[in-house]
């Protein structure tokens, strides 16, 4: 009775570590999906690098035409000045009545 009980035992002990192993991973398939993982990681990090550059070069478009404009303005700003002037004076010499 004891040898079958051993018996039994061995059995159920071989039963439970070959399903308990069957849930390792191997390291072939840890080395692959960490190879997907890397790749999938190199491609958003090339991804992210183009996006910077392009944020980067939008940004000094929008410098430059932010100082564009405030050349403009400065510019329109003399303008009316002068075309102020030359009013005033039309029109002290040709008042209407």
């Amino acid at each position: 009775m004891h040898s079958i009980r051993k018996k039994i035992a061995l059995a159920g002990f071989t039963i439970l570590a070959g399903t308990s192993l069957g849930g390792c991973a191997t390291t072939d398939y840890v080395d692959k999906a960490i190879a997907t993982v890397n790749q999938r990681i190199d491609a958003l990090e090339a991804r992210v690098g183009q996006v910077d550059q392009s944020a980067q070069a939008a940004n000094a478009a929008a410098q430059s035409a932010g100082a564009s404009a405030q050349q403009a303005n400065q510019r329109l700003d003399a303008l009316t000045a002068r075309v102020d002037s030359v009013e005033q004076r039309l029109m002290s010499r040709n008042p209407r009545h």
